[in-house]
């Protein structure tokens, strides 16, 4: 039996989470970690991962970047593997991350589900396609309202994706409302929509001269993600230290 600590367990995606696990034959729930508190969740819930004292084999965490600091020592501390799905994290956190990475498994992916991995993929090889074809690219992000970060982690992950393929050519355009010039040819652009309660929207566009190729990804539920991160769970536990991707999960 795997044994998981959710942390994260009392927001949107860790309840998710949780329900989804009931289902699982292999794994079980041993605590979770939240500012908030559930009385219905059937496992301990605490404020600090430093201060749980159940024994686990692997850490699933979406929570929010104010929350990585104590996450990531803790992790480091008791020797904790860990699926990472919290986004917006700070230069010092990624460094530390990296660091953490010497000592036990970390699984990172600013998004888990299948298609999004996919959808890389398959940028990188419209990007070497095109761009030297004098196509712009664009990204369009869409989320709910309750998102905290912008743009998405998958937007940056998806522009990083792109600028990998071109021996990172260009850079990436978050706003342009002061600018009065054209547009720079080496330049990704990155916009970013809240409002609802959108899932989840990712569309890259390929601009050329008299036509334009989108790619794109809809979420429809926030399911995915979480069936995402279980099987990265299931993948992770038992593996040596090192920096880990969903394309390893998904061979």
């Amino acid at each position: 039996m795997i044994r998981i600590i959710l942390s994260g367990c009392c927001g949107h995606m860790g309840r998710v989470v949780t329900d989804l696990i009931k289902t699982e034959t292999d794994m079980d729930i041993v605590a979770g970690v939240d500012i908030a508190d559930d009385a219905s969740l059937t496992y301990p819930v605490y404020t600090d991962l430093a201060e749980c004292s159940e024994e686990a084999d692997v850490v699933i965490d979406f929570s929010t970047a104010a929350a990585m600091d104590s996450l990531l020592a803790a992790c480091e501390a008791k020797k904790l593997p860990l699926v990472l799905c919290t986004t917006g994290l700070s230069e010092t956190q990624l460094e530390k991350l990296q660091q953490i990475t010497s000592v036990i498994p970390v699984l990172r992916s600013a998004n888990m589900s299948l298609g999004i991995n996919l959808l890389m993929k398959l940028v990188q090889d419209a990007a070497r396609a095109l761009y030297g074809a004098d196509f712009d690219i664009e990204i369009v992000e869409q989320h709910h309202r309750r998102k905290l970060d912008a743009p998405s982690g998958t937007a940056l992950a998806l522009a990083d994706s792109i600028n990998d393929s071109l021996g990172s050519a260009c850079h990436y355009t978050f706003d342009r409302s002061q600018r009065h010039e054209k547009r720079d040819p080496y330049e990704i652009g990155i916009s970013a929509v809240r409002g609802g309660s959108i899932v989840g929207e990712h569309e890259v566009i390929f601009a050329g001269e008299d036509e334009v190729v989108r790619i794109s990804h809809s979420a429809y539920s926030r399911s995915i993600f979480a069936k995402g991160a279980i099987s990265a769970a299931r993948f992770l536990a038992g593996q040596p230290a090192g920096m880990y991707t969903m394309s390893d999960v998904i061979g």
